[in-house]
């Protein structure tokens, strides 16, 4: 493998982009490829990963194509990025098994994802139910006795089990709703940064843990077989841009209040006049400061603009419908090209298919001299 480092970038296909995707993640990644030419900058379509939380096939599919389209439209370049989809390259979910062989429980207990749900769940049945909480001691017991279970009785591992599944069902126990993909999920996000031996993984402040995760994941493989893995960093960017939602809250498809990246031009106008502005009167000053119209308008426009705008803003010589018809304009304007790209792309998905499929043996290329060693190391 060319030891150049490695720049990797996961996507997880669970949505259609929006304009918080784009200004949070899709643009400040890109612009570090750009930034590191000599790197090896790597991207892919996260799409097992999504299996925990999208049911539909036909949906699915739907989503990575809109994902891959998306990238390539907002400057992905499959000719000098190497751009692959997860599930095409087997020894991600080898490496994945071979990680778990030497990963605690403890260690995916701490995951936040999982305690979040485990939450959220006790959360609900506490309020329905008016119950004490003690599911978290329970499946520390059950853990307890499937461990002393496994010194030799099997009938008494099998009631364990039993216990266990009609305790953990989804409608009761601590772990209703977690599915092992979620639970598993930071050793499959560590196969898939470790496999390239990626030095730096660009995330945002909420999947930090994961990262950190996958350094503790390969510590623990490299002192028991030798030094084999590289440890990730966190390439986190504390200045990226986070724009709020229709309503002020984090843009956010849980909360509908997202304004889309490549919808129709129809809907990126309807989604732009739904700002929530406060009651100013036309002539009124405005303050930019807590004007979303105003801190949405800031990630897109040049300097000169966003002061002229502040400018008439704090001075009162702007409406809001104005304020708004001029946002709209200027991210139209700047996706026209992008969203043909899109559309085209979107008409012909089977380009997209061969862009991912020959990004994939690139991918695999890359990955082989870390499976042979990793092989080697396990006695395989």
């Amino acid at each position: 493998m060319n030891r150049r480092e490695v720049i990797l970038t996961g996507i997880k296909p669970t949505g259609s982009p929006h304009l918080g995707n784009y200004i949070g993640a899709i643009r400040p990644a890109l612009e570090l490829a750009r930034r590191s030419p000599e790197a090896h900058a790597m991207y892919f379509l996260a799409d097992y990963h999504a299996l925990t939380l999208v049911k539909d096939p036909v949906r699915f599919r739907d989503l990575c194509h809109e994902l891959a389209a998306t990238w390539i439209a907002c400057g992905l370049d499959p000719e000098r990025q190497v751009f692959y989809r997860q599930s095409d390259v087997p020894e991600v979910f080898e490496l994945s098994w071979i990680l778990s062989c030497s990963t605690s429980k403890g260690l995916m207990n701490r995951a936040h994802a999982y305690k979040a749900q485990v939450d959220r769940h006790t959360r609900v049945h506490t309020r329905v139910a008016g119950a004490v909480d003690v599911w978290d001691a329970d499946a520390g017991d059950a853990d307890a006795r499937a461990a002393d279970a496994g010194n030799g009785d099997a009938r008494a591992a099998d009631a364990v089990a039993k216990d266990g599944d009609a305790r953990d069902t989804d409608t009761g126990g601590a772990d209703a709703g977690v599915n092992m993909g979620l639970y598993s999920y930071p050793i499959l996000m560590a196969a898939d940064i470790l496999l390239f031996q990626a030095k730096y993984v660009p995330v945002g402040r909420d999947q930090e843990q994961h990262i950190e995760i996958a350094r503790d994941i390969a510590a623990r493989f490299n002192r028991s077989f030798g030094d084999v893995l590289t440890l990730p960093l966190n390439l986190s960017d504390p200045s990226t841009a986070e724009i709020p939602g229709t309503d002020g809250r984090k843009m956010s498809k849980a909360y509908n209040n997202t304004i889309p990246l490549f919808g129709s031009r129809e809907q990126l106008l309807r989604a732009i006049f739904g700002i929530k502005t406060d009651s100013s009167p036309p002539g009124a000053p405005k303050d930019p400061g807590t004007s979303l119209v105003f801190q949405i308008y800031r990630q897109f426009a040049d300097g000169d603009r966003t002061e002229t705008m502040r400018s008439r803003l704090v001075e009162g010589r702007i409406t809001w419908k104005a304020a708004k018809e001029e946002l709209f304009d200027l991210i139209d304007g700047l996706l026209e090209r992008p969203r043909a790209v899109y559309e085209e792309l979107m008409a012909d998905r089977s380009r997209i298919d061969r862009l991912l499929e020959a990004g994939a043996c690139t991918a695999r290329e890359l990955a082989r001299p870390t499976m042979e060693t990793v092989r080697q190391a396990v006695g395989r």
